[in-house]
C-alpha cells in the first residue's frame, strides 16, 4: 500500500452538497489507480457556475471533514470556503502550487463530464501549467477525440500519458482511470432530505449525523 507521504498530491474539488460515498469512492479509487500519496478534499465556497448551495460553506467543510475523518489519506482544505470569493479551480491550483512548492506533483481529479465542459471553465488551458488531470471513465468510456470540442481533443491529444508517469513531473499530463461509479447523487439526497425519506448507505453516517442535528435541506 502507498504510503499517504508518497506520491502525488491529488485534487478534488466540489460543492459536497452534502459529500456522498459517491464522491469518497472517486476519491479512494483515484488514490489507488494512480498512486497518490494523498487527496485533497476542497469544498467550493461561492461555485461560479453552478446556483447557490443548499448548505452554507461552513456546514459543507464540516460535512467533508467527518467524511474524511477515518481515511489517513484524505485531508480536507478549507481555503475555498473561508475565502471571499467565487471558487474557480485556477486560483486555487495557483495557491496549491505556492504552498506546496514547484516540484510537488499535483493531480486535479476530475469526472468525465466535468472533463467535457473544460473550455467553459476560467483559464482553462493554464490547469496544465500546475498540475496533471486525472479524468475518472465511466465504463466503456474512452477519451475519444471525435467526441471532444476541438479545442480539448487537441490537449488531449498532445497531454495524454501514463498514470505511472504522474510522478516524473510536477504538471501538464492527462491521464485516465477506470471506476464504476456510484448511483448516488448529492441532488438526489437533497430531495430525498426535503421529502423525509431515508438517507442511510448513501452517506457516511457521521455526515447523516450532522445533517439531522442541523436540520440540513429540509
Amino acid at each position: 500500500m502507498t504510503r499517504p507521504e508518497a506520491g502525488p498530491l491529488g485534487i478534488f474539488g466540489g460543492t459536497f452538497d452534502p459529500i456522498h460515498y459517491g464522491h469518497l469512492r472517486l476519491a479512494e479509487t483515484a488514490r489507488e489507480a494512480l498512486g497518490l500519496g494523498r487527496v485533497r478534499l476542497i469544498p467550493a465556497g461561492q461555485p461560479p457556475h453552478r446556483a447557490t448551495p443548499g448548505a452554507a460553506g461552513a456546514h459543507r467543510l464540516e460535512m467533508a471533514r467527518l467524511a474524511a475523518a477515518d481515511n489517513p489519506a484524505f485531508e480536507v482544505d478549507p481555503a475555498e470556503v473561508e475565502a471571499a470569493q467565487a471558487s474557480y479551480t485556477i486560483l486555487t491550483l495557483e495557491r496549491l502550487r505556492a504552498e506546496l512548492g514547484p516540484r510537488r506533483p499535483l493531480v486535479l481529479l476530475l469526472g468525465v463530464d466535468a472533463f467535457l465542459g473544460l473550455p467553459t471553465w476560467r483559464r482553462w488551458t493554464e490547469l496544465f501549467d500546475f498540475a496533471h488531470l486525472a479524468v475518472a471513465n465511466r465504463p466503456g468510456y474512452a477519451l475519444d477525440g471525435a467526441a471532444l470540442p476541438p479545442a480539448l481533443a487537441d490537449q488531449a491529444r498532445r497531454r495524454q500519458a501514463a498514470p505511472a508517469s504522474l510522478g516524473e513531473a510536477p504538471a501538464g499530463r492527462l491521464v485516465q482511470f477506470n471506476m464504476t461509479p456510484l448511483a448516488i447523487s448529492a441532488t438526489d439526497i437533497r430531495a430525498r432530505c426535503a421529502a423525509g425519506q431515508s438517507l442511510r448507505y448513501l452517506l457516511p453516517p457521521a455526515v447523516l449525523d450532522y445533517i439531522s442535528r442541523h436540520q440540513l435541506y429540509l
